[in-house]
């Protein structure tokens, strides 16, 4: 049978005065003559990377079992009511983050070796000139990334820091994304800058404060236009046109105020370093553009600096009041370990609002954590001991039905963890028969 009804194209966007906002996947966006299951059929994948520094407590992290039927560990328990949709990947190393030959061996060089190589699988090259190697998100932006507005963004919830150490160039430390070998890609922490590079014409720093001095909001000027969209529109799509609309202006409310914030704190002399109250808000602000930016389109691909390698940014919301790094530093006493594990799980409480948020979000007849993939792990394994095996690692989402989830997958000492990102590249549709250092695809 088929259906007779006014067809809006995937690309329409509000327009107004120079401004444009993509909108999400409506009923009206699916050909008339095309069943909803055929575009159910087809979803979109995206790939979301998130990288935490320092390692973690691995006898805390690690599940005691194997396969389908594993117990959640202490760490790991706030993930368990998606368990359906979780990987525990178990026995990967990043060998590469440990020194070449003729190079310093040590805590600081195998930390500012740790970002750069995690998802690229090179050693970072000692020097003045940074060479790695492109990374996974980028060769996927290449592949899936090709019909979106951004082919990726980068995201860091730490501003760029110049503490590199000697010899070690300071892109390694600040981004784990890149586009070739030789060009990192530089990762933005302002939210207002992050919606207004989405969303609007605001590249500029001038342009910015024309838009704060004007109190203007991108909603405000597409309002009549929206108004015109929803003559068009079935009442569930104006049902989920109202609430997505509802949904950028709040978080376009929380950018300001967060953009606001960061200003007055440039403005405070001798400001505690690290120490930072919003933490918690603003990581979700960045979790939350993301699901944005996925639902709209305007990108299929996101990487997430949780904080960067030596980084004594301090959580007071975990209850732990060390420093993250010097908290990773637990010189083998029991109290220790167990504070810097609760750390761990306090980062992974955030990761669980990430996750919530992709399953609440539709996706055509699925949520986004059924079409994602989530990669959330470090190169490092004991920050104690600086070592790179086993690595902490977890993937979440079912890559749009090509990726079984409710698995704790152990597999051989020291497997590469290129052998990780090549078997996830293949499911996102890049096709590759090597990468990094990877010596086979994992059947994950």
């Amino acid at each position: 049978m088929f259906i007779t009804r006014k067809h809006l194209s995937r690309r329409t966007m509000l327009r107004s005065a120079g401004t444009a906002l993509a909108l999400p996947l409506l009923d009206a966006m699916i050909p008339a003559a095309t069943a909803l299951a055929a575009t159910a059929a087809n979803p979109q994948s995206r790939f979301a990377s998130i990288y935490v520094p320092h390692g973690a407590m691995m006898a805390r992290w690690t599940p005691a079992t194997e396969g389908k039927d594993f117990e959640f560990s202490p760490t790991l328990k706030p993930l368990e009511p998606w368990r359906k949709h979780l990987n525990v990947i178990s026995g990967l190393t990043h060998a590469l983050v440990g020194p070449a030959t003729g190079e310093d061996a040590g805590g600081a060089e195998n930390h500012n070796r740790a970002i750069a190589a995690f998802l690229t699988g090179a050693h970072p090259v000692k020097g003045e000139r940074a060479f790695v190697g492109q990374s996974a998100d980028q060769l996927a932006a290449q592949v899936i990334g090709q019909d979106t507005p951004l082919p990726s963004i980068e995201l860091s919830v730490e501003p760029t820091g110049l503490n590199c150490g000697a010899g070690i160039n300071c892109a390694y430390n600040n981004t784990m994304a890149w586009k070739s070998a030789t060009l990192p890609l530089p990762m933005e922490n302002n939210p207002q800058t992050i919606f207004e590079n989405l969303f609007g014409d605001g590249s500029t720093a001038d342009t910015r404060n024309k838009r704060r001095e004007l109190s203007g909001s991108l909603l405000d000027s597409l309002i009549e236009e929206a108004g015109n969209l929803n003559k068009n529109l079935s009442t569930a799509d104006r049902a989920s046109l109202d609430d997505y609309l509802q949904e950028v202006r709040e978080i376009e409310r929380r950018a300001a105020l967060v953009d606001a914030r960061l200003l007055q704190n440039l403005e405070l002399p001798d400001a505690p370093v690290g120490i930072s109250a919003d933490f918690e808000s603003h990581l979700a602000l960045l979790f939350d553009l993301q699901v944005l930016a996925f639902r709209t389109g305007m990108t299929r691909v996101s990487t997430l600096l949780l904080a960067r390698e030596i980084s004594n940014s301090i959580y007071p919301q975990s209850g732990v009041l060390e420093g993250f790094h010097i908290c990773s530093h637990h010189s083998h006493v029991e109290e220790n370990k167990l504070k810097f594990a609760r750390l761990n799980q306090y980062h992974i409480n955030q990761l669980a609002k990430f996750v919530k948020k992709l399953a609440e979000t539709p996706d055509g007849e699925n949520s986004l954590l059924d079409n994602i993939v989530v990669l959330y792990g470090s190169s490092l394994s004991d920050g104690n001991e600086h070592n790179y095996d086993p690595l902490p690692v977890l993937v979440l989402g079912n890559a749009a039905g090509r990726l079984e989830g409710g698995r704790h997958l152990q597999f051989a000492p020291q497997t590469p963890m290129s052998n990780l990102l090549l078997s996830l590249l293949n499911k996102l549709d890049v096709p590759l028969d090597s990468f990094g250092d990877s010596t086979g695809k994992l059947a994950v």
